[in-house]
């Protein structure tokens, strides 16, 4: 794999303009990076970088503080690091500045696709156009950089084994978004960060290393903050299990974040085994976190935003002397022959709810508004404000409680999602009240406190010419066909009228942001206890809130 690829015109002319680059192309071979031009492997030496004090906007965008950047980057030079990982950044604002001063210190970026507003919750997962759209803006920004060094789909998405359900969704995105860099000319890699539960890391671990390569990740990431203290050792932290795990796996790994903050100042012994002989044969280098001394106690300078003063922090000297010091021996990628299998998809267990590498459809925005145009009832407004997305979700969680959703729904424990599971929340509510309008015999279709309307008469006559309509990339999509099991279970549970809804609300946590993993969603469910008939999950956005409410 080589990364960047430049597609466009444009982009090609930008090349064209400057005679040599100041920074080389790294390359993917096997379980390894290597330098293109000079084929020695690279291992990322590198921090966290998402600055927040004095942050006086909603979006924070650390690459369009032109002061900031000029402050920072001489501190990266000093640092001798080679790589940042940014995990928020605002697509609609110019970061040219910075990524030139970035490239001119041979400062590779790695770049989180999510931002806290389009993310894919863990609690109730869902991937959408929107979300699609915004990873995509995103990635059209960027990609004109040619240090650039990859892409992260999900951070800490599926943190614990009640919400294994959203690695489907990270996956899905993972694969469209590997289709959506090849249709740009672009190989950049994409990959996942996971949170190093010791329960379910194996099943992660093998899950975005399993099936077809164009869904698997194209490296994997480990959050890990074991190492904590002058005393920690190789064995003592469960570093050398950590390594154990990534043996024979034929995609790149590498620590995300590491850095444990319990004893300060830090000391970062760990970096001498990760970069040293007992890690650097199996992992790439790592990520320490974080620059900037923040709420959560974990940088090694003190700086606001629109400021050139600094201060330096006692982990700062210390994160300097053992980056110094590390110099990994790899080897040269003509040597290298790669090796390893490819993982085995994790089975359907009490602490893992996906079936194989069975994924959620590709998003498809002709066919949710094709449905939209169909419906009789629906909702008036694209978007909700919180208080409406509350009074509309308990309404939808009773009428799927109470009727079949499952056009709407999805059971990854069995592999199967509902045609219209991936549209976003408000057409997903609006397709089940005109269920229930339907179903009423054409007489319910208010809901308080949201304003809904009723259609005489609709633009599309027909609901299943929406079926054909293409997904956002190009494809045709089979509808789903459910099985006899679920019709079955579908009339048993419209004929009891019984209502079995569970709600459950989704925390601040589950936007995948930089301070993802220390926030643990709750989740009351186990695999198998959710027939897809019976499960209906609307998730309400409002702005940068959003309001998740399951019926089971």
């Amino acid at each position: 794999m080589k990364l960047p690829l430049f597609a466009s015109a444009g982009i090609g002319a930008l090349c064209a303009a400057s005679a040599v680059l100041a920074i080389d192309p790294i390359v993917i071979k096997g379980s390894k990076f290597f330098n293109e031009k000079t084929g020695e492997q690279f291992f990322f030496k590198g921090i966290a970088y998402q600055p927040r004090t004095g942050l006086t906007t909603q979006n924070p965008d650390p690459l369009a503080d032109t002061v900031g950047c000029k402050r920072d980057v001489e501190l990266f030079k000093d640092l001798g690091i080679n790589s940042i990982r940014v995990y928020e950044v605002d697509y609609n604002k110019n970061h040219d500045a910075c990524m030139k001063m970035l490239e001119d210190a041979g400062i590779y970026l790695m770049l989180d696709m999510p931002s806290p507003k389009y993310s894919i919750n863990r609690a109730q997962p869902y991937w959408d156009h929107d979300t699609m759209s915004h990873w995509a803006a995103k990635v059209d920004a960027f990609s004109k950089y040619p240090n650039l060094v990859a892409w992260i789909a999900g951070n800490e998405v599926a943190n614990d084994k009640d919400t294994t359900p959203s690695a489907a969704f990270v996956k899905a995105a993972i694969r469209d978004m590997k289709a959506y860099l090849k249709s740009k000319g672009l190989s950049t890699p994409v990959g996942y960060a996971d949170n190093d539960d010791m329960e379910i890391r194996m099943n992660l671990i093998n899950y975005f290393n399993c099936g077809d390569e164009e869904t698997r990740a194209d490296f994997y990431g480990i959050n890990t903050y074991r190492w904590c203290g002058d005393d920690a050792t190789f064995e003592s932290s469960g570093y050398s299990d950590i390594t154990k795990n990534m043996t024979d796996y034929t995609i790149p790994s590498l620590i995300t974040e590491y850095g444990c903050n319990l004893v300060r100042p830090r000391v970062f012994h760990e970096v001498e085994s990760i970069l040293g002989s007992d890690m650097s044969d199996i992992f790439s280098g790592a990520i320490m976190y974080e620059f900037t001394e923040e709420d959560n106690d974990y940088g090694v300078v003190k700086v606001s935003y629109g400021s050139s003063k600094v201060e330096k922090t006692a982990d700062y000297e210390n994160l300097k002397e053992v980056y110094a010091k590390a110099s990994p021996k790899g080897v040269k990628m003509s040597d290298y022959k790669p090796s390893g299998k490819d993982s085995v998809c994790p089975q359907v267990s009490s602490i893992w709810e996906v079936k194989d590498d069975i994924l959620p459809p590709t998003p498809s925005s002709a066919r949710c508004k094709c449905m939209m145009d169909s419906l009789g009832c629906t909702v008036t407004k694209p978007e909700l404000t919180a208080d409406e997305g509350k009074a509309l979700g308990e309404v939808i969680g009773n009428i799927c409680g109470l009727t079949d959703c499952k056009d709407i729904s999805y059971d990854t424990s069995k592999g199967v999602y509902g045609n219209y599971a991936a549209c976003d929340s408000v057409q997903r509510s609006a397709w089940a009240l005109n269920k229930n309008f339907v179903n009423s015999r054409y007489t319910q279709c208010e809901v308080d406190g949201v304003d809904t309307a009723i259609i005489k008469s609709p633009k599309q006559e027909d609901a299943d010419v929406c079926l054909t309509m293409k997904d956002d990339m190009g494809n045709i999509a089979a509808p789903v066909t459910p099985s006899e099991d679920d019709d079955e279970a579908a009339n048993d549970n419209e004929d009891s009228g019984s209502n079995s809804s569970r709600s459950r609300s989704r925390s601040n946590g589950d936007e995948e942001d930089e301070d993802s993993s220390s926030d643990k969603s709750s989740s009351d469910t186990s695999a198998g206890s959710k027939s897809f008939v019976g499960h209906a999950a609307v998730q309400l956005v409002a702005g940068v809130a959003a309001l998740a409410i399951a019926a089971f």
